[in-house]
């Protein structure tokens, strides 16, 4: 009997995990971080297909947000799935999500860190993420609406220090397709479908209508716009380091000091780079410091006119002295 192989979804997922495992050293622990979504219930079923046949050990990481009711049992449930799936544990991680940032992102953060935490003590390479070409999508819609730059439109990473993303370039269907194939009973998250998220309504609503103005393909364009403005932020991103790295007379604790000159000659895109990390080194707060914070500071480098100092979050303030620019807690003596 000829063996035909898998169904065409199920052998992309798997090569997408193989893929995204390729540098992982034999013996290690890979973990699959999975809410019991088609997503990510996709990616545990394919790290449980390649870990052994890559030498590696696997297990599975889901997180209780405690956000709605029966979460536990559900988190308990999707755990369970772990060795009918050929993996070698699964383990519930429970969070308190707290309210910075609005609901999203305060989910988000409690969920990265209990994942950081969990792979730290159990000795884990990598954790794998669930996030498809569509999700990819959705954050390059999301930075658009923010005019937040060049970085946020980049996206999410396929390699992110301990996270892995093997599906970016493969859609949401693939993963759905993948897990009816094997036979997997995956789980709808009700916030997935709750338009108070506004990723939600992006998903719901934006997205539909754009690909029914513009044609098919729309997603798959953003995602391809997102790969070619991480390219071009990597090289923008090494470029200001080295201007960093040239103009830094002091980098201290709390303050930090720039030749002025150097800053002039680079163009501005480099420059607010440069502006940023000096800030963010002298204590500014990353999350609260903004494009119009950064640009207030380029000028007192681009429009100099002997002006008073910027104030930062943080209690920062920028001055420029003698050409010179200092950013440092205020006052500045």
């Amino acid at each position: 009997m000829t063996d035909v192989g898998p169904q065409p979804a199920v052998a992309d997922v798997r090569r997408a995990v193989r893929e995204a495992l390729g540098e992982s050293s034999a013996g290690g622990l890979v973990l699959a971080a999975c809410s019991g979504g088609a997503d990510s219930l996709a990616l545990a079923a394919a790290l449980a297909f390649v870990a052994p046949r890559a030498g590696l050990r696997a297990g599975l990481l889901t997180v209780d947000h405690r956000l709605q009711e029966g979460s536990a049992a559900r988190a308990a449930a999707v755990a369970a799935l772990a060795p009918e799936l050929g993996l070698a544990f699964g383990e519930v991680l429970t969070v308190t999500v707290g309210t910075a940032g609005g609901p999203e992102a305060a989910a988000r953060d409690a969920r990265y860190g209990a994942l950081a935490e969990a792979a730290g003590r159990l000795g884990a390479s990598a954790v794998l993420l669930g996030h498809t070409r569509d999700d990819q999508a959705e954050t390059v819609l999301l930075g658009l609406a923010r005019g937040s730059g060049l970085r946020s439109l980049s996206g999410m990473a396929a390699v992110s220090g301990l996270y892995r993303r093997p599906f970016l370039d493969l859609p949401r269907s693939a993963t759905v397709a993948a897990c009816q194939a094997l036979g997997l009973a995956f789980w709808d998250d009700p916030h997935n479908a709750d338009p108070r998220y506004t990723r939600v309504r992006v998903r719901s609503r934006v997205l539909p209508v754009l690909e029914e103005e513009l044609g098919p393909g729309v997603a798959e364009a953003l995602a391809r716009t997102a790969r070619l403005a991480r390219d071009d932020a990597e090289a923008l991103d090494e470029w200001a380091e080295s201007v960093y790295q040239d103009c830094a007379l002091s980098d201290t604790g709390g303050q930090v000091t720039l030749a002025v000159p150097g800053l002039e000659k680079v163009p501005g895109g480099v420059r607010r780079r440069v502006l940023r990390r000096a800030a963010i080194a002298a204590g500014a707060p990353s999350g609260a410091l903004s494009a119009t914070h950064v640009l207030a500071v380029e000028r007192l480098i681009t429009h100099w006119r002997g002006q008073k100092g910027v104030d930062l979050p943080g209690g920062l303030s920028a001055v420029r002295r003698y050409g010179t620019l200092i950013l440092a807690i205020s006052p500045i003596a």
